[in-house]
């Protein structure tokens, strides 16, 4: 697995029009298109890839706190829209893509620096148009549950 350094590392639309979701998470889990930068900064990388329920590790680190110490809610709403729309791109069928219209999250308590946590995105639902997920962060040794969420995404079929 490899993380885009540049825009030019990134697939071109063509290439994607040419494959399902699910081969497309299937090859980014491979390595055989590059993750996105924000994952390298998030220090997060993707675990696992079914039909229809995604995995992603990662641990935050310093870099990630907010003012008072504590990981920045950010971060666990980043991890949580990643492996719910990831889910769901897992659906969509070949010559479209995603994008997520609205999320929703609740941290349910704090996660200590370096503790690597799983974020998991599992499909509600897989329409024509919309596609629902839930996700949840747990912690990867003890699996406390630290955050959970939701989300909508607009399914769109590319133009020829």
């Amino acid at each position: 697995m490899f993380t885009a350094t540049s825009i030019d590392q990134l697939p071109e639309f063509e290439d994607v029009k040419a494959i399902s979701g699910l081969e497309f998470m299937q090859k980014m889990l491979a390595g055989e298109i590059a993750r996105p930068p924000i994952s390298g900064l998030l220090n997060y990388q993707i675990d696992t890839v079914e039909p229809q329920k995604v995995i992603f590790r990662g641990t935050p680190e310093f870099e990630h706190c907010n003012p008072l110490r504590g990981i920045h809610g950010g971060w666990y709403g980043t991890l949580l829209d990643s492996c719910m729309a990831c889910a769901v791109m897992t659906t969509v069928p070949q010559g479209s893509v995603y994008t997520t219209l609205e999320y929703k999250i609740n941290i349910t308590r704090a996660l200590p620096i370096g503790t690597e946590i799983l974020a998991t995105g599992i499909v509600d639902h897989a329409g024509r148009s919309t596609g629902v997920a839930h996700g949840e962060i747990r912690g990867a040794q003890d699996g406390k549950l630290y955050a959970t969420g939701s989300t909508t995404c607009l399914i769109m079929k590319l133009p020829d």
